[in-house]
């Protein structure tokens, strides 16, 4: 075992002490798969009452963590944070992934976790199941017969169609579209039982498409392969270990107590899908529709009705020219990069130039800020770099509403410069 990995033990022991003793624990979870996965191992392993929240931003645990404290005065109640770049009483994940620690923490409680829950959260912090030190976790679902690894595509459904048009771990021709899935596939012509060949050829037929086409970046090749020849889960909620991973990072940005639920072990399987299914189709589609625009380092996107955290991943991975990725909603953002990038820090700054409020570690974060605008409604607004200039066009019928829509773009613009700012400061000082 490496010394970070000895490290790492011995802070999860010490955790697990703690959480041994404590009468009541309230979890505060980041709102990505890899967070929600951690709570569940950590919450599944504890012998006292718990409550399992997830949060988005500092001052959001902040807020929650005085409720709850409020809310039962005469217990010593403990918190624990997880995910992003927490400190304190936290499992952390910066280092590794979230879950891997969890996994360690549920083992000094005594409690034997979820071992397909724990390489899911593992997968969608980016890991590769059984690779570092979710080693031992992959061994343990093997020796259980609750993995298997096989050609073609991680998606959690049965249905293949389903599973390829809304999976958000791939932006392909055919993302959030069924009917387009459904013609992809019915032009390999498979057999009613999939087999090994049949698996491979929905295999090259994702790969194809995602790396294909007009926008597709090189960094697409690279994305497309985690989710080739998976790891089957046939007693699981899911399909696959990349599936499972999928729902949760989705629905922990959209549907956080059904995610919570999914984590705890909880039949929450169809509700999860369903939160699945819209927030992937909203997020190829604003892949597709939304308003963009490039600065140094920085790729930016605007769709108001996107899922902000899993947009910007996707279009970190599939579609930015640039190594971060920023999607700006409504009165909110998320930036994704492709290296440490201290993006945490960034979105908090950017978030505090507009009084605003966020949350994050080195390669993701989330902002929350009031838009101050009453409708923001443009027709027409682009956004070019012309020399040393962003340029920003807009284009009315009538000049009714266009205070608020300026002041709209205003604050988005504040919070796009301070990311790309704080992410070339952070790259000069590291060259």
């Amino acid at each position: 075992m490496s010394t970070t990995g000895r490290t790492a033990q011995s802070d999860a022991d010490a955790l697990a002490a703690r959480l041994r003793e404590a009468p009541f624990v309230r979890v505060l979870a980041a709102a990505d798969g890899d967070s929600v996965a951690a709570s569940g191992v950590v919450a599944r392993a504890l012998d006292c009452p718990f409550q399992v929240s997830v949060t988005r931003t500092v001052a959001e645990r902040e807020r929650r963590a005085a409720r709850v404290a409020d809310d039962h005065p005469d217990e010593a109640a403990l918190t624990l944070v997880v995910g992003d770049d927490a400190e304190g009483t936290a499992v952390p994940g910066v280092d590794r992934p979230a879950t891997v620690t969890a996994v360690d923490v549920a083992r000094g409680l005594g409690a034997s976790p979820d071992p397909v829950l724990s390489l899911a959260g593992a997968f969608a912090a980016g890991a590769v199941p059984g690779a570092g030190e979710s080693a031992s976790v992959l061994a343990a679902a093997e020796e259980r017969g609750l993995v298997e690894r096989r050609p073609g595509v991680a998606v959690p459904t049965a249905d293949l169609a389903d599973g390829l048009a809304h999976s958000t771990l791939v932006h392909a021709e055919f993302s959030g579209d069924s009917t387009a899935a459904d013609a992809a596939l019915a032009d390999l012509d498979l057999p009613a039982e999939l087999d090994g060949d049949a698996r491979r050829a929905v295999a090259s037929l994702v790969a194809l498409s995602a790396t294909g086409g007009e926008g597709v970046t090189p960094r697409a090749a690279e994305s497309v392969e985690r989710s080739l020849r998976p790891y089957a889960t046939p007693d699981a909620p899911f399909a696959t270990v990349g599936g499972y991973a999928d729902v949760l990072d989705a629905v922990a940005e959209d549907a956080p107590g059904t995610a919570v639920a999914l984590a705890l072990g909880h039949d929450a399987r169809d509700a999860a899908l369903t939160a699945w299914r819209d927030a992937s189709e909203r997020a190829h589609r604003a892949l597709r529709e939304a308003t963009t625009g490039r600065y140094d380092g920085l790729f930016v996107a605007r769709d108001d009705g996107a899922p902000v955290a899993t947009t910007a991943r996707l279009l970190r991975d599939f579609r930015s020219p640039e190594s971060v990725a920023l999607v700006v909603g409504d009165g909110e953002a998320a930036a994704a990069a492709t290296d440490d990038r201290g993006i945490g820090p960034a979105m908090r700054a950017g978030a505090a130039a507009v009084d605003g409020e966020a949350g994050g570690d080195a390669h993701t974060g989330y902002a929350r800020f009031d838009p101050d605008g009453d409708d923001g409604n443009t027709p027409e607004m682009t956004t070019t770099v012309e020399g040393d200039a962003v340029v920003t066009r807009i284009e009315r019928e009538t000049t009714g509403g266009l205070r608020s829509t300026v002041d709209d773009y205003v604050v988005d613009l504040d919070v796009a410069t301070t990311v790309a700012q704080l992410g070339n400061d952070f790259t000069n000082t590291r060259s």
